[in-house]
């Protein structure tokens, strides 16, 4: 389902990342503390009546190139977490230095910072920044704690958090916002779901914390939402899916928040119980064409894609992104590139329908070519090469022959494809500048 077009390598373990929501631009946060944003090539070009022609590859013309757009280290320590405003005007980072940092996306210039507040000695640490909506960014800790802070001065966050709540025993893992209701003036999200330790939980800007879910008995790490998914009655209330420890995806109706509805067993390594755990999650764009699914990223950096209508793991679409450490974020870019992190590593990935059309015209050539050429060979239905005209029953002869046109059509694509990708080939290293 996916191809991995590129892999961009990186000087130290990627804690965290974050995708502009209208341009092609990807932020990292890393242990080393430093926060670097990339560029990709433009997600689809423009023909010369001024329509995109839907080209999102990297490497179509063998001339895409990612380029550091900026590099710098920002926290004194890890860069644990990152977000970009609504709109992508500013943006926000969080370090174990217990320092926020708000600054511009396109230069890396500080515009403003607070620290976080603590009720110790200690430094809290933060776990996760979102932005909820243009007034709210919120920010999870080490202890437990999720702070809300005022965003309406131009997006400067203020230097004192609104609100507190302690929705979890545990440190907050995961914060899927819920679709605005029908009487939302606004039209942007005021609630949200939450994963922390075993229990799950639902917070609202203006009146806290309004339900947790029962002991689970698993860690849940990851969320994201499904809409038009429901109960029979009600198909466009909507779910939220939930990644666990176990490599179990549970499934939850929108408004029964008490206990999950459904198992989906992801990575099944030891058996029933699960395998990996699901370390990201990220729900397949709706634009995609590809119904409705999710990628899982596990902790043994497998990918897997759920095919959440069936309730089935698709397994002749497995990935993997790393032989060795853990996948720990998940995203689709502007240009519905899915963007995987894990390890010193970033890899960039793109939907094969269209490379899958090109292989279906050319199997369908090749099936032609044997229909034209190829009869009956010793009465075992089989079929003749398509370049021999021996109309001799020797299946050994045909046997060779057709291996070694096997072989020719195989050299012919890989250099078609070379040509068309360009000298890395489509897992190559792509150069890119700001690196040693």
């Amino acid at each position: 389902m996916f191809e991995n077009l590129c892999t961009l390598p990186l000087q130290s373990d990627v804690f965290s990342t974050a995708l502009h929501p209208t341009e092609p631009l990807l932020t990292v946060g890393l242990s080393s503390g430093h926060v670097q944003t990339f560029r990709l090539p433009a997600p689809s070009s423009s023909s010369s009546d001024g329509s995109a022609d839907g080209d999102t590859s990297i490497l179509s013309d063998g001339k895409g190139m990612v380029d550091t757009v900026w590099r710098t280290r920002r926290h004194k320590g890890s860069c644990r977490c990152l977000a970009y405003a609504h709109d992508g005007s500013a943006m926000y980072s969080a370090g174990t230095d217990a320092l926020v940092k708000h600054f511009d996306p396109t230069t890396g210039s500080v515009i403003s910072k607070f620290a976080i507040p603590t009720s110790t000695s200690v430094p809290d640490a933060p776990t996760l920044l979102h932005v909820l909506n243009p007034q709210s960014l919120l920010l999870a800790t080490d202890s437990g704690a999720l702070h809300i802070v005022d965003l309406r001065q131009n997006g400067h966050p203020a230097s004192k958090p609104a609100q507190t709540h302690f929705p979890h025993a545990d440190y907050v893992s995961s914060i899927t916002p819920l679709p605005p209701s029908a009487e939302s003036t606004s039209g942007f999200p005021k609630q949200w779901v939450s994963t922390g330790g075993t229990t799950l939980a639902v917070t609202d800007v203006r009146r806290g914390v309004l339900v947790r879910s029962d002991d689970q008995e698993d860690e849940l790490l990851s969320s994201c939402f499904v809409p038009g998914m429901g109960p029979k009655k009600n198909r466009n209330n909507g779910m939220v899916a939930v990644g666990s420890g176990s490599g179990v995806l549970t499934l939850w109706d929108k408004g029964a928040w008490g206990d999950q509805q459904e198992r989906i067993i992801v990575d099944a390594a030891k058996g029933p119980v699960g395998g990996e755990s699901i370390d990201a999650l990220a729900l397949v764009p709706q634009e995609m064409g590809l119904g409705k699914k999710a990628v899982c990223g596990l902790g043994d950096g497998n990918l897997r894609i759920v095919d959440l209508v069936h309730r089935e793991v698709l397994v002749a679409a497995n990935l993997r992104h790393d032989d060795a450490e853990g996948v720990v974020s998940l995203g689709f870019d502007c240009g519905n590139r899915l963007i995987s992190a894990g390890g010193t590593t970033v890899k960039v990935w793109e939907e094969l329908s269209e490379l899958q059309g090109d292989q279906e015209d050319e199997n369908e050539e090749s099936d032609e070519d044997e229909s034209d050429n190829g009869s009956d060979a010793g009465g075992n239905g089989g079929k003749r090469p398509a370049e021999s005209d021996d109309n001799d029953d020797d299946d050994d002869d045909d046997s060779e022959d057709g291996v070694e046109e096997m072989k020719r059509r195989a050299k012919r694509r890989k250099e078609a494809q070379q040509a068309k990708l360009g000298p890395m080939g489509p897992h190559g290293i792509l150069g890119f500048e700001g690196m040693d």
